[in-house]
């Protein structure tokens, strides 16, 4: 097995366990950034709260509402984006070396090269998987609403007129099938594809995180060789801390790019207030920018702190774990292999 498939499949498995503990958040915090107060009326809820109103009013499930593809996404993203991280990886080391070999470098691969491998290995990921994430953004933000209506006159002489009837506003289910048709109604099939150019600038995200992350690994290991002698050893505790602070920084500096795409993958309003209406990146840009000021940019942004930096620490504590399990076994049965009398 290659080290390129074993990254890809660690992250996968990484990538879902991290999702299945922070899905909650996650629906929260698309539901802040896709908040359109006018008004610019700050919410008063926190991120419990606000979980706490989901679950009030429309129950657990809407708090894991868009789960399945939203899994499937995670896998096929991890999967894909360390698969072709690892490739691209493999390449830029193996030139590394050669230049070595040419006098020029030491042989390890530079900040601004892993920063360009991250970034191209993130590109591919946007391109691939972008229709899930439509989907699950749709899924995430649909609420359960009741509205209330008078019984008409036939049911006079049943019901007593002061009482209210409940009219369930969500009548069909709103499934993974009827977003993808819903989706397609509205744009065709470009309609999968919304949200994709804030999407690719966001690759920096990752860039940002892959490249604090393996510097940070990168020095502590070197100090952790020099203390202990040749043991560069790193632990799963030393690991989680390293992947939450490699997060935090890479968060903060594409939060807007974000709350954007958010926007545009959301439903959009057709009728009434076209300040809700967004044709593309740039008209969201503009009337976010004049309707809700630059505090619409960072909405919800303590919650997506915490939800993505808990993700993050879990999927690269994992993804570690199962790297080594992966290639522990492997040299395992090549031994038992080499120990086989012929």
């Amino acid at each position: 097995m290659s080290d390129a498939l074993i990254n890809g499949l660690s992250g996968a498995g990484g990538g879902i366990i991290a999702q299945l503990i922070t899905y909650p958040l996650q629906t929260v915090n698309t539901r802040q950034q896709t908040e359109r107060d006018l008004k610019e009326k700050k919410r008063k809820l926190g991120t419990i709260q606000e979980m706490c109103q989901v679950v009030k009013h429309e129950g657990w499930g809407r708090l894991y509402g868009g789960l399945t593809p939203s899994l499937v996404g995670t896998a096929a993203s991890q999967g894909v984006y360390y698969y072709f991280y690892q490739i691209f990886r493999n390449k830029a080391e193996a030139a590394s070396l050669e230049r070595m070999k040419k006098g020029v470098g030491d042989g390890s691969v530079g900040m601004l090269t892993s920063l360009w491998v991250a970034a191209l290995s993130g590109c591919v990921n946007v391109l691939l998987t972008n229709p899930i994430w439509v989907v699950v953004t749709r899924m995430q933000t649909h609420t359960k609403t009741s509205k209330k209506i008078q019984p008409d006159q036939s049911q006079m002489l049943s019901v007593d007129p002061n009482e209210t009837i409940l009219a369930a506003s969500e009548l069909p289910p709103y499934g993974t099938n009827h977003v993808i048709q819903e989706v397609f109604d509205e744009a065709g099939v470009w309609g999968f594809w919304k949200g994709v150019f804030p999407t690719l600038f966001m690759v920096s995200n990752p860039s940002i995180q892959f490249m604090l992350y393996e510097t940070m690994l990168k020095k502590l290991k070197k100090r952790r060789a020099l203390n202990r002698k040749g043991d560069n050893g790193v632990t799963a505790v030393e690991i989680f801390l390293l992947g939450a602070l490699a997060k935090l920084g890479a968060t903060v500096v594409t939060y807007p790019l974000l709350v954007v795409k958010s926007r545009l993958q959301a439903k959009q309003v057709s009728t009434g207030d076209k300040r809700h209406h967004y044709k593309g990146t740039l008209d969201a840009v503009l009337k976010m920018i004049r309707y809700e000021g630059f505090y619409g940019f960072y909405k919800g942004m303590s919650t997506k702190i915490v939800q993505s930096v808990l993700a993050a620490a879990v999927l690269f504590m994992v993804k570690e774990e199962l790297v080594k399990g992966a290639r522990f076994l492997l040299t395992k049965d090549a031994r038992a292999v080499k120990s086989k009398p012929l």
